[in-house]
């Protein structure tokens, strides 16, 4: 039996992916503990899996919801720039207390998502393999694939990766102070400088939840990448649901995700567009409205907090989704 470690963003949409890969270990005779605020005990318990809190100063019971409903309120530049001064913080908080709290935990082996880039020189720190897992749109740099942010399309021509390569640039200059987080520490630990972000990812084993259709044909991938499809599994308890309260009518499932979910002139914009449909509206926004705001919503939507995504989906006649990788690949 190995002790395996995650460090994730702590967001549903990259724990979920995790959760599945934890779960399997476990029933592989593994322990799995995954490394985490305070905010989120009772959602790492819920998946199945075992919690070490980390963050108890920084980010005490609320701090984590508080933040996501001001990021769900930030539009553009203004959003870019929160999200950017978050992540460095969360990143010098990991750095900061992550190597004592694996060394505590007994952790043997680290499963780090691709955007935390702490992960890896924690790992590199403590001397223990790990393996990067994409559970987003993965950043591997690529000459001919344009940066993940951009809605560049593919052309394997010069042009194109000269205008990728400035792309990625200007991607270094934005996320330089949680570029930065990790220097310090890194020189800390007498450990090597990187020279690109993709220096912070396993040599082991890199494996990517998008299937290789969905992704722009690269030329410079590593030997240990993999795409391995959909990171799913069977949840301890199933997600509850007013299953009574479906009519029969053309179902349409609007889901914001989990970083969008506090925009209700979104949702009110799906329930006015159904309005008058023969259709019936399920809207399940993550907890980022309140009862008055989801009462609101114009029309007779169903509106819950969470809803078992899996199961609905086939059900529904039609799909409203920002487009998140988990459930574009639902």
């Amino acid at each position: 039996m190995r002790h395996f470690g995650i460090i994730t963003p702590p967001v549903p949409g990259h724990i979920h992916p995790f959760a599945a890969l934890g779960r399997e270990l476990v029933a592989r005779g593994h322990r799995v503990t995954c490394f985490q605020v305070a905010d989120l005990e009772e959602k790492i318990h819920s998946e199945g899996l075992e919690f070490y809190r980390i963050g108890g100063a920084e980010y005490p019971p609320g701090a984590l919801r508080a933040s996501l409903d001001t990021l769900g309120r930030l539009a553009g530049f203004t959003a870019l720039r929160y999200t950017i001064r978050a992540v460095a913080a969360t990143t010098a908080m990991e750095c900061r207390e992550l190597p004592n709290a694996i060394r505590a935990a007994g952790v043997e082996a680290l499963l780090v998502d691709q955007m935390e880039p702490a992960g890896g020189a924690v790992a590199e720190r403590l001397g223990l393999p790990f393996i990067t897992v994409c559970n987003a749109l993965l950043i591997n740099r690529d000459p001919v694939a344009p940066p993940p942010f951009t809605p560049w399309a593919y052309t394997d021509a010069a042009w194109a990766r000269l205008r990728n390569r400035v792309g990625y640039a200007v991607s270094d200059r934005i996320t330089k102070p949680i570029a930065d987080a990790v220097a310090i520490y890194r020189r800390e630990w007498k450990l090597p400088a990187l020279a690109s972000p993709d220096d912070s990812f396993s040599r082991l084993a890199q494996i990517c939840q998008m299937p290789r259709e969905f992704d722009f044909p690269r030329t410079a991938l590593p030997p240990a990448f993999r795409y391995v499809g959909p990171l799913r599994g069977g949840l301890p308890r199933p997600i509850p649901f007013p299953w009574e309260r479906l009519d029969g009518r053309p179902l349409v499932y609007a889901s914001l995700g989990t970083l969008q979910n506090s925009r209700e002139p979104m949702f009110r914009t799906f329930a006015e567009a159904c309005r008058g449909l023969d259709v019936q509206l399920v809207i399940s926004h993550g907890g980022g409205l309140t009862a008055s705001e989801a009462a609101d919503l114009p029309g007779d939507p169903l509106v819950v907090s969470y809803a078992p995504q899996m199961d609905l989906l086939p059900r529904a006649t039609l799909t409203i989704t920002h487009a998140g990788l988990n459930t574009v690949l639902d």
